[in-house]
């Protein structure tokens, strides 16, 4: 009897983008507004080293929470115009903005797992955010967030297409179809995506989970380095077949 395990599919010819586009795709931020200004002048500074390209940056979302420019990263992309600028949602925005809604679970999950920090970039007091009254915390949210931040926040894309590349923020639901995944596996899933040897229609670009080791040419390219816990932010380039990666960091410890 022989056994067909669920191989990764060889692909006929190498994933690419078409003539005159480039891409950077740039994991989860949380944050560290130093660590992505670095990283984006090391994407000019490449760029401007190769032949001029219709150029796109993607952010894979969580660029909010834990960081101590949560703040103000929110505030700045929300008025960026740049239409180069590809911002995607991740669980966390997705998770403050189900917390303005009222929504006490989230609101207890993204307090728990970095939204503090954004709140008090926004201007809540710090003992605010110690009551253990639902209702205490989310006036303190609606206080500090501007209705018109969360539709901003709420209306951002959970997936993004060029040509043969897929990028989200947490991954897909293997043997669903692209056009037929759902945003909560867009945001959310792990494992049945990171251990799945599927083959899927495009190659996935995703943050998410945290893995220092960023590996190119496979089905999907996780670009979550730890930004905020290892001070270590990257992005990945993309042009006609060829892939590379650009990083910044910091001098912070492992934790």
């Amino acid at each position: 009897m022989s056994i067909q395990w669920p191989l990764i599919a060889r692909r006929t010819r190498p994933a690419s983008l078409g003539p005159g586009r480039r891409v950077y795709a740039i994991g989860d931020i949380h944050g560290e507004a130093g660590l992505f200004k670095q990283l984006l002048d090391r994407i000019e500074a490449d760029s401007a080293a190769r032949d001029e390209a219709d150029v796109r940056i993607v952010l894979l979302g969580d660029f909010i929470d834990r960081g101590p420019a949560s703040a103000g990263l929110l505030l700045a992309l929300a008025g960026c115009a740049d239409p180069r600028l590809v911002i995607l949602k991740g669980n966390h925005e997705a998770s403050m903005v189900a917390a303005w809604h009222g929504d006490t679970a989230a609101l207890a999950l993204w307090l728990r797992f970095g939204g503090v920090a954004t709140l008090l970039g926004l201007g809540a007091d710090p003992v605010e955010l110690e009551s253990d009254d639902p209702a205490r915390l989310l006036a303190t949210v609606r206080r500090c967030v501007a209705p018109e931040m969360i539709d901003w926040l709420d209306a951002l894309p959970a997936s993004y297409e060029l040509d043969d590349y897929f990028f989200t923020h947490a991954g897909i639901r293997p043997g669903v179809a692209l056009d037929e995944q759902v945003e909560e596996d867009l945001l959310w899933i792990r494992r049945p995506f990171l251990g799945s040897r599927r083959r899927h229609a495009k190659i996935i670009v995703h943050g998410h989970t945290i893995d220092p080791a960023v590996r190119l040419g496979a089905n999907r390219i996780g670009l979550d380095t730890g930004a905020h816990r290892y001070g270590r932010l990257t992005a990945l380039g993309l042009e006609d077949d060829r892939q590379w990666t650009l990083e910044a960091t910091d001098d912070r410890d492992f934790v």
